[in-house]
């Protein structure tokens, strides 16, 4: 079933007012290879980015932390 214009304005608006949006550039070929390794653990791309900013945060404020 097709997606109503009004349900697209709706979905537009709640991410706009709940995300915010971060570009990321990555060599030719990175892109592929980050995306099938995503798929082979959490299945999206968007997830694992996140996975991998948190754990890289908390790894970076326990360094922090010990030194």
């Amino acid at each position: 079933m097709a997606v109503s214009k009004a349900q697209q304005r709706a979905t537009h608006k709640y991410a706009k007012n709940h995300y915010d949006r971060l570009e990321m550039q990555v060599p030719k070929g990175k892109k592929e290879k980050i995306a099938a390794h995503a798929k082979g653990h959490d299945g999206s791309l968007n997830k694992f980015l996140n996975r991998a900013v948190d754990e890289t945060i908390e790894r970076d404020n326990e360094k922090d932390n010990n030194e």
